[in-house]
């Protein structure tokens, strides 16, 4: 054999030894991750055995794997917060065996804090603080480098030059991991907690608390008080240091390792410095505890822990984090929440759903779209047939009782669930419970929400179905037959001017004819608004009349035809419309009319209007608050459209400002970075004018959203200041039904639309929210103002 021939064989030899060397340490750290996040499931050995074992395998490959294991610990203690007891108990066996592998460790931990803090990543923060403090309990880290760290969070609360959601951040996260760590620090350092404890006392008393009824579901404290939720930790906190500072729910496996864990060396966290807070720094919203059930509300069996304990505050974290977890997969969600550990110790049925319906309710939006929580509440109801579902009506009861003061917002979900739900049931309910509604005026909180279940129910079946299913006395809430109504087609209509117009353009457009034919046979009717030959207005009404509602009568067979119709002749609204507000309502005013029985059609139809730019949002938002739409004004699908308007143009500004930043960072950023793309090469690089034409279009995009907030905040504050005049002058009480709902939506407004909002709060306050409007009014804005103050 030749010694190049030899010297290729080696090679090739040495290579796949190389590869297969790779692919077993591969395997092993595999093997390893796999071995570290399944410890603490279930299984045949105890707890403490399983990480005894643990302990042992991954100490013997330290050596080798140390910074996948140190990785992979560092990943769990923040990612699977229910398990941290289990892995600072692991911690603590390998820091026993391996000193400087627990140092490391630790010194990771320091640097994700400081990185989590930096990013703004609070809960990863609150979890790493966690983590340490439970440390302490395994003799990893000293007592007084933890009391350390705590201080230099509680120091943001001694800092004037910040807002308070900074400091009630630090502080909440230094609050939350007291229940892990209050018993040590009690038995060895108790002047210090006691110390630390006060500090705490002096800020909360202290702190404002304006941003408290924007948030809260009930207006009302009976039966439950509405507790923000730096107050109900701090009283739970209280409750926990009378109890001398012993709680039920956390295991702790490391008590079993006293013997090994007391014995081994402590470290100290490195020393800390918080990154000081910046403009751009985004901060948790404030938010106020949910409470619907309390024990009595319970039946015989486990007590439901009181809304003071510190078991209801880590029983409800462990059920949003499940939530948080699994909420993309609703069968595996619902079947971890009713596989809850200690389940046999507390009512967990009422627990679940107090806790899904918290996410439901929460302002000022909930985390995960609503239908997310629909669903996994069927899914419950499905798992437990025997229990759940009489919960779940329970529930419904208690918050039917106490509509009279529920938040705008939360009614909204709470007819969009309730409808949904009993679309799942066959829309059955005990209806008989809630006559006396029938009885209520309309717009009475109890008569309205069965009026909009009922028009949601509709939107899932059809009205005949619904109105089989409700008592008789119901019959006054039942929708009205969704039918149009056009005026031209009417057995009355003959007399009206345009009707043989509108005969002539049906036949026209039923033997599809063209937009031009269209133009030319509406071109024949007068101008009401021409005085003389000499004016030429700028659009003729009847026009716009006869044309609107002969499509919209031709389309009303489905949402299909309706659509089909208005992009068929889109140029016939282009050129009877163009961009005058005007014609515009005056279009939104002529679907109204045809469609008032149709809630949905209208929803549809205005969201088409708008896409296809027939009307502007501005002129959607002057045609709501218009007094033809007076009536209409407190319904629910008023609202939908609203928001629906407001939500269009916020896409719209934040798909081009996404533009303009691409358009500069390829045109500065990426010329000499060697790893973009081929894909990114191809792309031509925008120049200067190309740039400065997009960031006009942004500029005006901005101008349109900032004039549509305008326009609805000062239609707000004008028919809410009217009605407070009146009531004044008349010697009436101004706190009617009506000025409720109206107060209510101009707050939802503000919560819903809380990030655009707040972009333009300096100008809605310079010139509308002025210290001498109304203070019933202005207390919308200055709560607003408050949640990032």
């Amino acid at each position: 054999m030749s010694r190049r021939k030899f010297d290729e064989m080696s090679d090739y030899d040495s290579g796949r030894d190389r590869k297969r060397r790779r692919n077993d340490a591969v395997e092993i750290e595999d093997r390893l991750e796999s071995l570290i996040i399944r410890v603490g499931e279930k299984s045949t050995s105890s707890l403490e055995s399983n990480l005894e074992g643990l302990a042992s395998v991954l100490e013997a490959d330290i050596n080798n794997y140390k910074t996948k294991i140190l990785k992979i610990l560092s990943d769990c203690a923040v990612k699977m917060p229910e398990k941290t007891t289990i892995y600072t108990t692991l911690v603590g066996l390998l820091n026993a065996k391996n000193y400087n592998f627990g140092g490391e460790f630790v010194d990771l931990m320091a640097r994700k804090l400081k990185e989590a803090l930096k990013s703004c990543y609070w809960k990863t923060a609150r979890y790493v603080l966690r983590f340490f403090a439970d440390l302490v309990n395994c003799h990893v880290i000293s007592t007084n480098s933890l009391l350390q760290l705590l201080h230099t969070f509680l120091d943001t609360a001694r800092d004037d030059n910040s807002p308070q959601v900074r400091s009630d951040t630090y502080v909440y996260a230094v609050l939350s991991c007291l229940p892990w760590v209050g018993r040590e620090l009690y038995e060895k350092k108790e002047q210090d907690l006691e110390r630390l404890l006060k500090h705490i006392e002096i800020y909360v008393r202290k702190r404002s608390r304006k941003h408290v009824p924007g948030l809260r579901v009930w207006r009302s404290d009976r039966p439950h008080p509405q507790e923000e939720y730096l107050d109900c930790l701090w009283s739970q906190i209280c409750k926990l240091r009378s109890d001398m500072w012993q709680e039920k729910h956390i295991a702790r496996p490391y008590v079993a390792f006293d013997s090994i864990l007391c014995e081994a060396l402590q470290h100290n966290i490195p020393p800390l410095t918080l990154p000081p807070h910046n403009q751009d720094n985004m901060y948790p919203f404030p938010w106020v505890v949910f409470r619907l059930f309390d024990y009595t509300d319970c039946p015989e069996g486990p007590v439901l822990p009181g809304a003071h304990s510190i078991e209801r505050y880590l029983i409800e974290e462990h059920l949003h984090n499940i939530i948080k977890e699994y909420h993309l997969e609703r069968k595996q969600c619902a079947a971890f929440l009713l596989d809850f550990p200690l389940k046999h110790k507390i009512p967990l049925e009422y627990m679940i759903v107090e806790v899904v319906l918290a996410e439901l309710f929460h302002l000022p939006g909930p985390r995960y779209i609503e239908i997310c929580y629909g669903s996994l509440l069927i899914e419950l109801c499905k798992l437990q047939p025997a229990t759940m579902p009489q919960v779940l009506a329970q529930a419904v009861e208690l918050l039917f009782d106490r509509i009279d003061t529920m938040n705008v917002c939360c009614f909204d979900r709470f007819v969009n669930w309730f409808g949904y739900h009993l679309s799942n049931f066959q829309f059955k309910w005990s209806w008989d419970d809630w006559l006396e509604a029938s009885q209520l005026d309309p717009t009475h909180p109890k008569a309205k929400f069965v009026i909009e279940v009922l028009q949601r129910a509709m939107r899932l079946s059809y009205r005949q179905r619904i109105a089989e299913v409700v008592p008789e006395q119901f019959d006054c809430f039942v929708p009205n037959k969704p039918e149009p109504n056009c005026r031209y087609f009417a057995e009355t209509g003959a007399d009206i001017p345009g009707f043989n117009t509108a005969q002539r353009l049906e036949a026209i457009i039923r033997a599809k004819g063209t937009a031009t034919e269209v133009i030319q046979a509406l071109s024949e009717l007068p101008n009401p608004l021409q005085e003389n030959d000499e004016t030429d207005p700028p659009y003729n009404p009847l026009q716009i009349q006869v044309f609107v509602q002969t499509l919209l009568h031709l389309g009303s067979k489905s949402f299909s035809h309706a659509f089909a119709g208005i992009s068929k002749f889109l140029k016939v609204f282009e050129a009877l419309v163009g961009p005058h507000e005007e014609a515009q309502i005056l279009v939104l005013r002529e679907m109204h009319e045809v469609w008032h029985n149709h809630q949905q059609m209208m929803v549809m139809l205005t969201d088409k209007f708008l896409r296809t730019q027939i009307v502007r949002c501005a002129s959607v938002a002057t045609w709501v608050f218009s007094k033809d739409m007076i009536p209409e004004f407190t319904k629910n699908y008023i609202w939908e459209i609203i928001h629906a308007t407001i939500r269009k143009m916020n896409k719209h500004v934040a798909r081009l400002q996404r533009e303009v930043n691409d358009a500069r960072e390829r045109r500065t950023g990426h010329d000499s970075d060697d790893s973009s793309s081929d894909e990114e090469e191809q792309r031509p690089r925008p120049t200067e004018e190309e740039i400065e034409r997009m960031e006009e279009k942004l500029e005006t995009a901005q101008a349109d959203q900032k004039n549509l907030f305008l326009i609805i905040f000062q239609r707000f504050i004008m028919i809410l200041s009217e009605h407070l005049v009146r009531c004044d002058t008349d010697g009436r009480d101004f706190n009617t039904h009506w000025y409720r709902w109206t107060v209510g939506r101009l707050n939802q407004i503000f919560m819903m639309h809380n990030t655009q909002v707040e972009r333009y709060s300096q100008t809605l306050s310079t010139l509308l929210f002025t210290q001498d409007l109304d203070p019933h009014i202005l207390d919308a804005f200055n709560q607003f103002i408050a949640l990032r103050t």
